[in-house]
C-alpha cells in the first residue's frame, strides 16, 4: 500500500509562486509514475503534471504548459511541481497520484493523497 500526502499550498497573489511536494511512504516509489491533477470547485479533476518512473519524460495539461515544472527525486520518494506566473483560475484542490503500472497518471491511477489547497488571489 502507498501513501502520499501533499503538502506546499496555501494563498498566492497572481503572477507569483509556489512549489507542492507529494511525499509517498509504505514503498518505493522509483518505478512508478506519478502526476498532479486539480479540482476546482463544480469542476472535474483535471489533469495537470505526469511524469515517468525516470524523470526522463514529463508531460503537461495545456493551461500550466510553460508555467509549471514536474520533478522527482526518487531518493527522497517525493515528487514536486513548481508552479509559476500563477493565476485565479489556478485555483484548485491539487493532489498527487501514483501509479505502478501505467507509464503516465490518469485519473484512474491507483494512489491519490489527500489534496492540498492552493489559491491564488488577483
Amino acid at each position: 500500500q502507498v501513501q502520499l500526502v501533499e503538502s506546499g499550498g496555501g494563498l498566492v497573489q497572481a503572477g507569483g509562486s509556489l512549489r507542492l511536494s507529494c511525499a509517498a511512504s509504505g514503498r518505493t516509489l522509483g518505478s512508478y509514475s506519478m502526476g498532479w491533477f486539480h479540482q476546482a470547485p463544480e469542476k472535474e479533476r483535471e489533469f495537470v503534471a505526469a511524469i515517468t518512473w525516470s524523470g526522463a519524460v514529463t508531460n503537461y495539461g495545456a493551461s500550466v504548459s510553460g508555467r509549471f515544472t514536474i520533478s522527482r527525486d526518487n531518493a527522497k520518494n517525493t515528487v514536486y511541481l513548481q508552479m509559476t506566473s500563477l493565476k485565479p483560475e489556478d485555483t484548485a484542490v491539487y493532489y498527487c497520484a501514483s501509479d505502478p503500472a501505467r507509464a503516465i497518471v490518469t485519473r484512474s491511477s491507483a494512489y491519490w493523497g489527500q489534496g492540498t489547497q492552493v489559491t491564488v488571489s488577483s
